[in-house]
């Protein structure tokens, strides 16, 4: 499991949160093709080598060119759904707006549809949050772990005046997450990278446990007492990298009553949560009614959620929890280039020494569907591409 850790050493914003991920690897030039999904024509993405007490780092600027003063959401939204982003991507960034404008909204009281997010609509904003997602996605990061989040004071002006500090939105978007104050008199979580952090971010605490791999900076605006830095870094649990025994939970439930149409929701939804896997078995149960069993596997941290889910999503009343060990090969994910584009190869090592390939579905199946092309072909050049990578 790649594990990404934000320390927040000043806080957090947008361009902080990507200019970390820059500076821990993610290639400029790719990330700019990337954002060239948005088909927006007025910004170009710039980064620059800074000096923050002393720390090298990376400052991402968005330089933009005639735009909307502001957006609302739905133009927002319309900007990300008409793009060519990732699927995953633009749910993501559209998740995180929605986020941002109730947040505003409930603030402000008023509607979703006349909500103004002034600065929180333009476009370097549009574009510090899905060049974040989209950095993930090349970092392939699978969990996300921060520190707690410091907060600033005293006041900043706004489109409505005087804000106190930290403004309004931010301390909502953080309700739930651990922070504590400095005696630094400037904003030093912006909404933005509230709504990052808290969409984002699995747990908050002292780094986790990991096999460290990148470390990557990113520079805030302003000169500060402290480094304004947020350091990304990046690692592999031992787990993945030595193979392991782990204790993990099984959450489970038997329905007889469910809308089928709302299992493949029901999953992905729970994926999206940190599952680990996602079982549905079909089952006889009482009365010899026709039913499902729904078992999910997961870390022991997510155990409260995912059953949270389970309750919200489904007709049962009950959830079994039980402790369960598994038994891991070592394993680690490469990526290999064939003919039609770049997969995602996962390599266990087997008992014999015999490694077992399998490539990842997701990248497989756009590459079939973009080259109009069987998915098994699509299967069959991924692991040819391995294997001669492998004899070199």
């Amino acid at each position: 499991m790649k594990i990404l850790y934000f320390d927040l050493i000043s806080g957090a914003s947008g361009d902080m949160i990507l200019g970390a991920l820059i500076d821990a690897g993610v290639s400029v030039k790719a990330l700019k093709a990337e954002l060239g999904a948005l088909h927006l024509e007025e910004f170009d993405l710039q980064t620059r080598e800074v000096s923050k007490n002393g720390f090298q780092a990376t400052k991402v600027e968005v330089l933009i060119g005639k735009q909307p003063p502001e957006r609302h959401l739905a133009e927002i939204l319309e900007i990300i759904h008409s793009s060519d982003l990732p699927q995953s991507v633009a749910e993501g960034a559209a998740a995180i707006f929605l986020k941002i404008a109730q947040t505003e909204a409930g603030i402000h009281g008023t509607t979703l549809d006349q909500v103004h997010l002034h600065e929180l609509g333009g476009t370097d904003t549009i574009v510090d949050v899905t060049g974040t997602l989209l950095a993930l996605n090349m970092l392939e990061i699978d969990h996300i772990h921060a520190s707690p989040v410091p907060l600033g004071s005293g006041f900043i002006t706004g489109a409505h005046g005087q804000i106190p500090l930290p403004a309004p939105a931010t301390i909502r978007l953080l309700e739930g997450i651990p922070v504590y104050g400095v005696d630094i008199q400037a904003e030093l979580v912006t909404p933005t990278g509230a709504g990052l952090l808290s969409s984002l971010v699995d747990e908050f605490g002292p780094a986790p446990e990991m096999v460290l791999e990148a470390v990557g900076y990113g520079a805030g605006s302003r000169d500060l007492p402290t480094p304004n830095l947020l350091r990304a870094l990046i690692g592999r649990s031992r787990s993945s990298a030595e193979g392991s025994t782990r204790q993990l939970i099984l959450l489970e439930s038997n329905l007889d009553d469910l809308n089928p149409e709302i299992y493949p929701y029901l999953m992905d939804r729970l994926f999206q949560e940190g599952a680990l896997d996602v079982i549905l078995n079909p089952v006889h149960m009482k009365k010899n009614r026709p039913g499902i069993h729904i078992q999910v596997l997961a870390e022991p941290s997510l155990a409260d959620k995912l059953r949270e889910i389970l309750f919200l999503e489904t007709t049962t009343l009950g959830v079994r929890q039980i402790q369960v060990t598994r038994h891991a090969l070592p394993r680690k994910s490469v990526t290999v280039t064939t003919t039609y584009g770049k997969i995602r190869v996962k390599v266990a090592s087997g008992p014999g020494g015999e490694p077992k390939i399998s490539p990842e579905f997701e990248d497989c199946q756009k590459l079939a569907r973009e080259h109009s092309l069987p998915l098994t072909q699509i299967y069959q050049e991924a692991l040819n591409a391995y294997r001669a990578k492998h004899r070199e």
